[in-house]
């Protein structure tokens, strides 16, 4: 039946990459909330933002965290190749620019300046969570990803310099999503996506 391209979102963002991967490959993005039976499926390319950072399970906060513990378990997908996407924010936390820089008198308690949230010790870790659940149902996952122009700090989604997929950055690196989205699409070809 071709291919699947299967996303869900929580900002708009991996919505925003997955329009990037519809354009490119020529299949409709479905949400997952919206996904039939993915075992029909030739092969998969399948996205998630990580949201619930640090966690250990149920990592991307959106329809994926019922879906990967639920109907995914009785799925056959033994030979299916499946591509990861992941979307992140790989800023360190920052103080916000209209934070305080008045002196508090000594005998006040210092409360730490207001900060912009970054999730760069947690970038796209939902990402090594949908790989592993995918491959204890058979599938065999493609398309890892350097980790080389990214400025994170960690990744559970990373090891020896390499994501388990493509990892994009819409809030720091937007202007990098849709060249990097090609260059992948071609490197899925060339393992055996059958696109």
């Amino acid at each position: 039946m071709g291919v699947g391209l299967l996303y869900s979102t929580t900002t708009g963002n991996t919505e925003t990459v997955a329009g990037y991967l519809s354009a490119e490959i020529g299949v409709d993005a479905v949400d997952i909330a919206d996904a039939e039976d993915l075992a029909s499926f030739d092969g998969l390319i399948i996205g998630a933002p990580t949201w619930h950072t640090g966690a250990d399970s149920e990592r991307s906060g959106t329809a994926w965290d019922d879906y990967l513990y639920g109907d995914l378990t009785s799925a056959d997908l033994k030979g299916k190749k499946v591509a990861i996407f992941g979307l992140g924010d790989q800023a360190r936390p920052t103080p916000l620019a209209h934070a305080s820089t008045h002196a508090q008198p000594p005998h006040s308690r210092r409360r730490p300046p207001p900060v912009q949230a970054g999730y760069g010790d947690n970038f796209c870790d939902a990402m090594d969570e949908l790989k592993s659940c995918f491959e204890k149902q058979g599938a065999e996952v493609i398309g890892a990803w350097s980790a080389d122009g990214y400025d994170h700090t960690e990744s559970k989604s990373e090891a020896g310099g390499t994501f388990v997929g493509l990892a994009c950055d819409e809030d720091n690196q937007p202007d990098q999503s849709e060249e990097r989205v090609k260059a992948w699409v071609a490197q899925l070809k060339s393992e055996g996506m059958p696109l």
